[in-house]
């Protein structure tokens, strides 16, 4: 039971020095962070109208999917979703999950009306998020 409880003991301290228990194999600094620029937390945009959206990443570059290059990634946009539960694999790619993997910095969205979310999260050359993984926080826009 001793060997047990010390074992057990390790992990959790291996856990929390990584920051997550699954992330991905690409490191990434432990103060990178990525932001949403515009819009704004809060904001409300008008239906019908497509709006600017642009990302902001401090202490990391941003290089195309495929290119392998120390503390870079490239941005991916999640629309009316959370986080992935694991950062150990590839980030999804649909509706909710865009990927800028040419290296964007910017898209427009049309949305329909009501309430939405947006959170950045940073994917490496295969779209895996680093570890630690970088996200931005999420914010909520209201389209009327």
């Amino acid at each position: 039971m001793k060997r047990f409880c010390a074992a057990a003991a390790i992990a959790v301290s291996l856990i929390s020095v990584s920051g997550s228990a699954l992330a991905g194999p690409t490191p990434a600094p432990p103060n990178a962070y990525a932001y949403i620029g515009y819009p704004n937390n809060g904001q409300t945009l008008p239906a019908g109208k497509p709006f600017r959206v642009w990302f902001g990443l401090r202490y990391m570059g941003v290089a195309p999917r495929g290119v392998q290059y120390p503390n870079t990634g490239h941005h991916h946009l999640l629309i009316d979703t959370d986080l992935p539960a694991s950062f150990d694999e590839e980030i999804p790619s649909d509706r909710q999950h865009l990927h800028f993997g040419a290296g964007e910095t910017e898209t427009t969205l049309d949305l329909p009306p009501g309430k939405h979310t947006l959170q950045l999260l940073m994917g490496d050359y295969m779209h895996v998020p680093h570890n630690p993984p970088v996200y931005s926080k999420k914010i909520t826009i209201y389209v009327k």
